[in-house]
């Protein structure tokens, strides 16, 4: 598969979409004091936490190197992805956490595993 999306534009959208998975339950209206609500909280804040971390452009700290992030946001997303049925919640609410997960699945695989910035050669 050809990653075409730069780590500084992953990095955006690290910050963006984690921001939108944390009120997403609110802003479409899943909200409740249940797993629907807060695995894409929880997940959401646990990006932001280790993107924080990531070797790349918008890092504070930058001690994970971008494979070790993308694999953070594959298994992120694979979670999201299924959680309605592994937490039970599928008969009420699915489609967000199934479109937001596989939309964050084209994003992990698509996106370049090394930041221009910490590897000039990539």
């Amino acid at each position: 598969m050809m990653r075409i999306i730069p780590s500084s534009i992953h990095g955006v959208l690290d910050f963006v979409v984690s921001i939108f998975v944390i009120a997403s339950p609110w802003l479409l209206g899943f909200h409740d004091n249940s797993a629907q609500t807060w695995v894409p909280v929880t997940l959401g804040i646990a990006t932001i936490f280790y993107s924080l971390f990531t070797r790349y452009e918008l890092g504070a700290v930058r001690v994970i190197d971008m494979r070790t992030h993308l694999t953070l946001d594959f298994l992120s997303a694979v979670v999201l992805l299924t959680s309605p049925w592994l937490f039970g919640f599928d008969q009420r609410v699915y489609i967000p956490h199934v479109v937001i997960g596989i939309t964050e699945l084209l994003v992990t695989l698509l996106s370049k595993t090394k930041s221009r910035a910490f590897n000039p050669a990539a």
